[in-house]
């Protein structure tokens, strides 16, 4: 009985934790330690902050495993605490700076209110949708377009070995961001050429990265917005974790777009979460935690295969396969046809 106590105060600690781990961020504290140790001494003077308070802070993020206190007084991040280093290969430090930024948590406050309404409660709390809200805030925009290059490193590696573009000539990146997802499969593949379509905002780092690729050549930067058209020219159009950002009628209208540009040889590679038809407690619920998020924040929602197919056939496309990208990720390669 005492570990199922200690699992729900775990659990009821929660949002706790996030403004813990999302303060250790804003505050610079894991950059600041970096590969070495630091005293709390030194973190607080350098963050003009209380000694004791800091060293709290410091002890609660060692009690939660993001640090070692390996002296008294003294600490290291851990090896799941370096990944908060925004210097870190494979850092995570926007993706969780963005899921604890106050512009986020907000809403959740309303959860209960979009249970019951069935309606995003962001625009209720802030006065416009959350990428409106973006689009006026530009530094929260590239922080932003950051994390979702993080939240998509590891895609990009392991998508080339779980589909075969190499069949096609062109592929367009819809919602592509600073083209992380796009760079991968390109790279992959030397003959293929691809397609960036994303707003201005989101293909604001977009240049710059796939000029530092090597991959400017090869790739077209189109901005324009997917509720009004896709573009023309592709013979395979990815879509990553775009469509679960909306409702199904949205998120019908941006694949009605594409298949008005689809050959009737092209395929339509969705990169998303697929939920099992009855719910498990797989990577320890986190994708029933996006799907929550995507509905008190965004309006969109996770979808299992048979609404994914559902979704798909409102478009006058037909589900063909799905196939998981790989065992480090949580997304599947959902692919579509013409009908």
């Amino acid at each position: 009985m005492t570990e199922y106590r200690s699992r729900m105060m775990q659990l009821a600690f929660g949002p706790m934790i996030g403004h813990l781990i999302g303060t250790a961020l804003r505050l610079g504290v894991l950059d600041r330690i970096g590969e070495g140790e630091r005293s709390a001494e030194e973190l607080a003077a350098e963050g003009k902050a209380d000694l004791q308070s800091t060293t709290r802070m410091l002890r609660a993020l060692t009690g939660i495993g993001l640090l070692a206190e390996t002296a008294p007084g003294t600490f290291a991040a851990t090896e799941t605490g370096a990944f908060l280093r925004t210097d870190h290969p494979e850092s995570m430090a926007f993706m969780v700076k963005l899921l604890t930024d106050p512009s986020m948590l907000r809403s959740w406050e309303h959860l209960g209110e979009s249970v019951r309404t069935g309606e995003p409660y962001f625009a209720t709390v802030f006065g416009k949708d959350y990428f409106s809200f973006l689009k006026d805030n530009p530094e929260l925009s590239e922080h932003f377009n950051i994390a979702m290059s993080q939240g998509t490193r590891v895609t990009a590696q392991l998508l080339p070995k779980a589909c075969d573009f190499g069949r096609f000539g062109v592929v367009a990146d819809i919602g592509g961001g600073d083209g992380t997802l796009l760079a991968g499969i390109l790279r992959a593949h030397p003959a293929l050429r691809g397609i960036l379509y994303d707003s201005a905002e989101g293909l604001s780092q977009a240049g710059a990265k796939l000029e530092r690729a090597g991959l400017a050549g090869r790739c077209e930067l189109v901005a324009g917005d997917f509720f009004a058209s896709a573009p023309a020219g592709a013979d395979a159009y990815v879509i990553k974790s775009v469509l679960h950002d909306w409702s199904d009628d949205q998120a019908a209208t941006i694949l009605g777009h594409v298949r008005a540009v689809l050959p009737a040889d092209g395929r339509v590679i969705v990169i998303e979460t697929v939920l099992p038809d009855v719910a498990d407690d797989r990577q320890e619920g986190l994708n029933y935690m996006s799907d929550l998020n995507m509905l008190v924040n965004l309006g969109g929602r996770e979808r299992t295969r048979d609404e994914f197919a559902e979704l798909f056939s409102r478009a006058g496309l037909s589900l063909a396969s799905v196939v998981p990208v790989g065992p480090q990720v949580p997304y599947c390669v959902i692919e579509a046809e013409a009908v």
